[in-house]
């Protein structure tokens, strides 16, 4: 009884790493052994480490790619045919590959769009490509179209739908030449709602307003909604112009201790 016939009968895994992988082979065509598939997958897992690693930071997580590659070597487990003379290495690099690329087409995209346009950015892409060097200028849609046998619009849409392939983390972080080394794509896009202030500030006055009397509510009126001078409003309230000032700056000066108790609260 020969090696591969001692563990048909004693399938261990001990008994399996001593044999060299053109006899698991062999011996899981016949067996269609569980244990004979694990062994192959864990002797040739470091071809799906090696294939991942070429497709980091591309805007899919190293460990969810590295799944799908595991996933794509048992798949060329189960299709090699040892009898075609192929190695396996050789065998099972374009079928992880393809299966990692099908991952990249379907998940990449953060919002699902229909597979033609999926197909059409791609082409779109070696389009350009091709047409940059041909005509040595950035091709127009109308040379696109052309060169792809679609019409513009279908150009277009295919273009505006790329927008949507692998969005940035706005954690995303950026190596620049100044001191800062922690530059983040969220320090460099977007600004402050100036309108967030507005509201607050809208909201202070109007709890303060409320609390003065009638004539100090006339003299803000008159003076910061209506732009008023001081003279003027003191002839529309009958008193002195002193007497404005005076009231005024008692009103700035509330307004200021309210404000003064937000920002130690």
């Amino acid at each position: 009884m020969d090696n591969i016939e001692k563990i048909t009968v004693n399938c261990d895994t001990n008994s399996l790493s001593k044999l060299d992988g053109k006899e698991l082979f062999k011996l899981y065509k016949e067996t269609n052994d569980k244990e004979i598939r694990d062994e192959l997958v864990n002797r040739y897992l470091y071809i799906a480490e090696i294939l991942s690693k070429k497709f980091v930071n591309k805007g899919i997580d190293y460990e969810d790619i590295y799944q799908i590659a595991s996933l794509g070597l048992i798949l060329a487990i189960e299709r090699f045919d040892l009898s075609k003379g192929f190695e396996f290495s050789s065998f099972a690099t374009p079928t992880i590959i393809g299966e990692i690329k099908k991952y990249f087409r379907d998940k990449g995209w953060s919002i699902r769009v229909p597979r033609r346009i999926q197909e059409l950015s791609r082409k779109i892409n070696n389009a350009k490509i091709v047409l940059t060097q041909k005509l040595q200028r950035t091709p127009k849609v109308t040379d696109i179209a052309d060169y792809l046998g679609c019409t513009e619009e279908q150009v277009l849409e295919a273009m505006d739908a790329s927008h949507l392939y692998t969005l940035k983390s706005l954690d995303i972080s950026y190596d620049t030449s100044g001191d800062d080394k922690d530059l983040q794509l969220k320090d460099l896009i977007g600004e402050d709602d100036k309108s967030f202030d507005q509201l607050e500030n809208s909201d202070f006055l109007r709890k303060n307003i409320e609390k003065l009397n009638q004539v100090e509510t006339k003299i803000l009126k008159l003076r910061f909604f209506d732009n008023k001078t001081q003279s003027q409003v003191a002839k529309v309230l009958n008193v002195s112009q002193m007497t404005v000032s005076r009231m005024e700056k008692k009103i700035i000066d509330k307004f200021r201790k309210e404000l003064n108790k937000m920002e130690i609260s």
